[in-house]
C-alpha cells in the first residue's frame, strides 16, 4: 500500500469542505484531478469514505476513522517542514476565537508568540462559539479560544480567564448608572448578540435563572454595532466588559446594575481530543498558562 501525502491532503480538504470542486481550489488542483486523487486512496484502502449526496460528501463511518489519523501525519509533516526551514522557530497555525477573545485577548498573546517565534505564521478566524466549535469538530483550525458553554465530547476545554458582562444602556437612559429591578429588564428594549454566541448563551442562562423573561428587538453579530444601537438610545445591551470599558470611560455608555443575574463566565481554550499537539499548539497553551496532559 502506497498512500501519499498529496492524497492525504486532499482527502482532508474534502472532508473540511463537503465538496470536490471548492477543496479542490484549496490545494491548487483541478475538480478531476481531486476526485481521482479521492477515488485512488478509497481503491487503496477498498474502502468508499464518504456518503455522495448530490453534489455533496459527507464522511461515513470509515471517514471518520482515518480524518484524525490524517490530520496527525500531516500535522508531523508539518512540524517537520518548518523546524527545516526556520529551525524550530517558527509555527503555522489556524486559529479560531469568538469575537470577544480574538479583539481584546489574543492580540496581546500573538504578540508574545511572535517575540518568542519571529518566523511563526497565525491564521485568526473571528466567529461565534458554536461556529468556532463546528470549526474544530472539522478540523478546519487548531485550537478555539471562546467563552460560551461548550457541550462536545470530541472537544477538549481548558479554562483561561475569568470575563463578566455587564448590562449597559445609553447615558442619558434613565437606568444608567443605577440599579434595575426585574420589572425594569422585563419592560426595556433590547440589543443582543446572535443565538449561538458565547455572550448571549450566557445572558440567556442568567436571566433563565433569575426568571426573567426578555425578547430581543435586534440580534446583531458584531458588539460595535451594539453599542452603537445602545448609544443611539434603542434599549439596553448587555456585552463583556472587556467591550465596554472605553465607552464607560469615555461617558458614552453607562453601567447599568443587575445584582441578580450572574454573568460571570470565565473565557476557553479548545482543542479536538485526536488533535496532534504540534510544538506551536504547545507553545501557545503554554502562554496561556496551560500544561496538557
Amino acid at each position: 500500500m502506497k498512500i501519499t501525502l498529496r492524497q492525504l491532503e486532499i482527502f482532508t480538504a474534502i472532508a473540511s469542505h463537503g465538496h470536490v470542486t471548492r477543496a479542490a481550489g484549496t490545494v491548487a488542483m483541478t475538480q478531476s484531478a481531486a476526485s481521482m486523487a479521492l477515488a485512488e486512496l478509497e481503491q487503496q484502502l477498498d474502502t468508499p469514505l464518504f456518503d455522495r449526496i448530490g453534489r455533496q460528501l459527507r464522511l461515513n463511518e470509515s471517514g471518520r476513522q482515518l480524518l484524525p489519523r490524517a490530520l496527525d501525519v500531516l500535522d508531523r509533516v508539518r512540524d517537520i517542514e518548518t523546524a527545516t526551514r526556520h529551525g524550530a522557530l517558527g509555527f503555522d497555525l489556524h486559529l479560531g476565537a469568538s469575537l470577544t477573545t480574538g479583539n481584546h485577548l489574543l492580540p496581546g498573546l500573538l504578540a508574545d508568540l511572535r517575540t518568542r517565534h519571529p518566523q511563526s505564521r497565525i491564521r485568526l478566524s473571528l466567529k461565534n462559539t458554536e461556529q468556532v466549535v463546528a470549526d474544530l469538530t472539522h478540523f478546519r483550525i487548531d485550537l478555539g479560544f471562546v467563552e460560551g458553554p461548550v457541550q462536545d465530547d470530541r472537544i477538549v476545554r481548558h479554562f483561561w480567564q475569568r470575563d463578566r458582562l455587564c448590562v449597559f444602556a445609553a447615558a442619558d437612559h434613565p437606568l444608567a448608572g443605577r440599579a434595575a429591578t426585574h420589572d425594569d429588564l422585563r419592560q426595556a428594549t433590547w440589543i443582543l448578540r446572535e443565538r449561538g454566541s458565547g455572550t448571549r448563551d450566557v445572558f440567556d442562562r442568567a436571566r433563565a435563572n433569575a426568571g426573567l423573561p426578555i425578547t430581543a428587538a435586534f440580534e446583531l453579530e458584531q458588539p460595535e454595532a451594539i453599542r452603537q444601537c445602545v448609544r443611539a438610545g434603542l434599549g439596553l445591551g448587555c456585552l463583556s466588559i472587556l467591550e465596554l470599558r472605553d465607552a464607560f470611560q469615555s461617558g458614552w455608555l453607562a453601567p447599568v446594575e443587575t445584582h441578580f443575574l450572574d454573568l460571570e463566565r470565565q473565557f476557553q481554550v479548545l482543542i479536538h481530543r485526536d488533535k496532534h499537539l504540534s510544538p506551536g499548539i504547545r507553545a501557545i497553551l503554554a502562554l496561556c498558562g496551560i500544561n496538557p496532559a
